[in-house]
């Protein structure tokens, strides 16, 4: 009789799927905290205008966004083909537009308040009536920091 027993069909062990639901529900809690929701969607046409010399902002929360443009098409029945104001999921006038960044400004924290900015994402095909409404109404509350949201490229190609 021999003191160790030899492997019979050096078979491979089952992997063990024990600890198989602990990494399931550690990987959907990582995604959870990290996944951000969109705060809005869009309602217009937002072509944005070219530039050649562009910086990008460097704090996302620190921009509160404006959008004007054509009504997408689905909201064409209701509001027309003029150029319209989005704020959040809204339309809006622009006399909505003081009242809108007091509100956001408001809920933002007290050392944030001061830096805010305020970008403008507007229509290539958008008329500058409604922008000078808006500027307008940001120099009421006393939002003067404003951007102007563009994309990259060749400044001579909005010329049409």
């Amino acid at each position: 009789m021999s003191k160790f027993a030899k492997k019979k069909d050096g078979e491979v062990p089952a992997v063990s799927t024990a600890s198989l639901p602990d990494i399931v529900f550690m990987l959907l809690f990582f995604f959870m905290t990290v996944t951000v929701m969109k705060d809005s969607s869009l309602k217009v046409e937002n072509s944005l205008p070219s530039a050649d010399q562009i910086k990008k902002l460097e704090k996302k929360d620190r921009v509160l966004t404006i959008y004007v443009g054509k009504p997408t098409p689905e909201y064409t029945k209701v509001f027309g083909t003029e150029s319209k104001i989005q704020l959040n999921d809204k339309f809006a006038d622009a006399s909505d537009v003081g009242p809108y960044i007091l509100m956001e400004r408001a809920k933002k924290s007290e050392d944030l308040q001061n830096v805010l900015t305020t970008s403008l994402k507007v229509d290539k095909g958008a008329n500058m009536g409604i922008i000078s409404d808006i500027k307008q109404e940001l120099r009421k509350v006393n939002a003067l920091k404003v951007n102007y949201t563009t994309s990259s490229g060749d400044a001579f190609s909005n010329m049409q």
